[in-house]
């Protein structure tokens, strides 16, 4: 029985140290050493009572649960300088007794809530080298008490979990260099009281809110844990803001200032601490007066400068704060925006600068005008609906009310989609301030307002509804009296009109067009067929008159060898041969024995017709141009 068993422990030992790894036993710890071993994931045979695992310089590219499962005795895990780009979740949930963990140099983006969870003794923490750019905000939660050690350096955050961090009563150490980050919270490190080192070197820095910790300064004797701060490398702005940390004492001066101007590259140790000044809020421009309709968008602009930038606030008429809710918006640069104004919003606003130098106000008025909700002018403070303008509209028309002896409204020029609205001056002695027409269709009952300026007496109204019925009202809108009155309005008419419906398509245009391009073509084909027999006509004309003469012969002796002459035969008188035929061209018109052109023409015409129906060699074909052979072939 002894073979077996010794075989059993030489396997079990095999099996516990990974083939590429070294593990060492000394005393009672077990360190498994796989650095540099070309790893592209963790061995999944590590024995799980190993208490040191180095991982480093390898090709491992992410981390998940059963990697590390089990292992409740590991204290010390590095994973440095691989290729780690994802940590799942949990990934570390079973190492409970962990008190240090290297990640640095990998390729890590981001850290989620439970990317980390499970050490809960963790004290060393090493993310430096990565590339975060995101921290979630729960992430180092587990770890909170424990953690003495933190080093996020080397990365691409702009934000860090400041809550978590602050709450880090053990932290020792807490390195931030060489990040984006450009704020620090007011306070972040005040609950810090075991912090000796922190590095903010080389980030985007221009100024350094006042911080319990920073006052501790070099002093061993007024605090436990003096600390040690680096910020140099940041684009500080040397103003009154940074002036209790230039009353630091400090052994160094390699902090120089970016900031304003006249102090940019200087140390920032060796600038007095009279040049440390600001200047006072100045508002450049702002909204005085603004005037809007009821139910409008209201934005009023307010501009301030000053060193260091102002914090804009604003004041409303109740003397309250306006803060941010689902109708008002204050923008950090000084705008207010209120998405639908009433008659409450209406009062004086009053526009705050604010620096530590000092502060400025302006003054800014908005007036909301009331819209008319009936026809007798009065506003009841109820918001004006669908119905409003016909039922205005409806009355006058019918004559169940009583308008004032206003010039008439008339609707004009009325197509399928304007109309052209007209109206009077009106009475001199009735001031107005703008004229407002207010119409609503059968299509479509959304009552629409249209602002026409008191100089004008026509407004074409474009967009209409083709084909439908229009309710149309015309308002004068009056200056108030004073400045809590709200705007008077008065009713000068109402008008119904019609639009014209949307003109069909023209079908007798189109037929026009196709019967004009059916004509073209059967002209061209007519125009194509009189050239083709006219010049069969000219080439039958020249051959006849090219045509071979007979020989006439006149006074005709025979020869003889001296006898007398022999008498002549008396030969039958004969008609005189055809005059030849001769060749006309188009341009001779009608000369001897050539047709004219239109003759010529109407005689080709006449012979076709009798080639097509037949009749070319009856008599009348006869009589037209020569025999009947000649015709046929002229038409052939």
């Amino acid at each position: 029985m002894a073979p077996p068993l010794l075989l059993l422990l030489l396997a079990s030992g095999a099996a516990a140290c990974p083939l590429p790894c070294v593990c060492q036993n000394l005393s009672e710890s077990l360190s498994t050493l796989c650095a540099h071993r070309g790893l592209l994931f963790v061995p999944p045979n590590v024995d799980r009572r190993t208490v040191e695992l180095r991982l480093a310089d390898n090709f491992i590219q992410a981390l998940g649960p059963p990697d590390f499962r089990n292992m409740t005795g590991l204290v010390d895990l590095t994973l440095s300088r691989n290729a780690i780009t994802r940590i799942g979740a949990r990934a570390f949930g079973d190492l409970e007794s962990l008190r240090s963990l290297h990640l640095d140099g990998n390729r890590l983006v981001e850290l989620g809530t439970s990317s980390l969870r499970g050490p809960v003794n963790l004290q060393h923490l090493i993310l430096s080298g990565n590339q975060l750019g995101r921290i979630a905000p729960g992430a180092f939660d587990d770890f909170l008490d424990s953690l003495e050690d933190l080093d996020l350096s080397y990365n691409n955050l702009r934000q860090v979990p400041w809550a978590g961090i602050g709450a880090m009563p053990a932290l020792h150490t807490l390195n931030l260099d060489h990040n984006l980050i450009d704020a620090l919270p007011p306070g972040a490190f005040a609950q810090l009281g075991q912090l000796s080192r922190l590095d903010l070197t080389s980030n985007r820095l221009a100024t350094l809110a006042p911080d319990p910790l920073f006052s501790r300064g070099r002093d061993a004797e007024a605090s436990p844990a003096p600390l040690v701060l680096s910020f140099s490398g940041n684009p500080l702005h040397c103003n009154c803001e940074l002036l209790w940390l230039r009353r630091l004492a400090r052994p160094d001066d390699l902090e120089t200032c970016a900031s304003p101007p006249g102090l940019a590259g200087r140390y920032f140790w060796a600038v007095p601490e009279g040049e440390f000044s600001c200047e006072p809020p100045l508002i450049a421009r702002h909204t005085q007066r603004l005037w809007v309709l009821e139910g409008q968008r209201a934005t009023l602009r307010c501009r301030a400068l000053g060193d260091p930038a102002p914090t804009m606030h604003w004041v409303g008429p109740d003397d309250r704060l306006v803060g941010n809710s689902s109708r008002a918006r204050a923008f950090p640069n000084g705008t207010l925006e209120i998405g639908v104004t009433g008659s409450g919003d209406a009062g004086g606003y009053t526009c705050i600068a604010t620096n530590p130098a000092g502060e400025a106000t302006a003054h800014v008025e908005l007036r909301v005008l009331a819209l008319p909700h009936g026809g007798n002018g009065s506003a009841d403070g109820g918001r004006p609906g669908p119905s409003d303008i016909a039922a205005s509209a409806r009355t006058a028309a019918e004559g169940e009310g009583t308008l004032e002896s206003e010039p008439a409204v008339q609707v004009t020029e009325v197509t399928a989609t304007s109309g052209l609205v007209s109206w009077g001056p009106g009475r001199p002695e009735d001031p107005v301030w703008m004229f407002q027409i207010q119409y609503n269709s059968s299509e479509d009952e959304t009552l629409i307002y249209r602002i026409v300026p008191a100089s004008s007496h026509h407004f074409l109204l474009k967009h209409l509804v083709p084909g439908a019925d229009y309710d149309l009202c015309l308002l004068a809108l009056s200056p108030a009296t004073g400045p809590s009155d709200l705007t008077a309005t008065r009713l000068l008419g109402c008008a119904h009109f019609s639009t014209l419906p949307a003109t069909p398509l023209c079908h007798a245009l189109q037929a026009h067009v196709l019967g004009g391009t059916l004509t073209v073509a059967v002209g061209g084909v007519l125009v194509a067929a009189l050239l083709v027999f006219t010049v069969a006509l000219l080439v039958r004309g020249r051959g006849a008159g090219n045509g071979r003469l007979p020989l006439k012969l006149s006074h005709v002796q025979s020869q003889t060898n001296g006898g007398p002459s022999p008498t002549p035969k008396t030969h039958p008188p004969r008609s005189p041969p055809p005059r030849p035929q001769r060749s006309c061209s188009l341009d001779l018109g009608d000369t001897g024995g050539c047709y004219g052109y239109a003759r010529r023409l109407g005689g080709a015409w006449a012979r076709r017709s009798h080639s097509v129906h037949g009749g070319l060699l009856g008599a009348g074909c006869r009589g037209v141009g020569g025999s009947a052979e000649r015709l046929e072939e002229s038409v052939v």
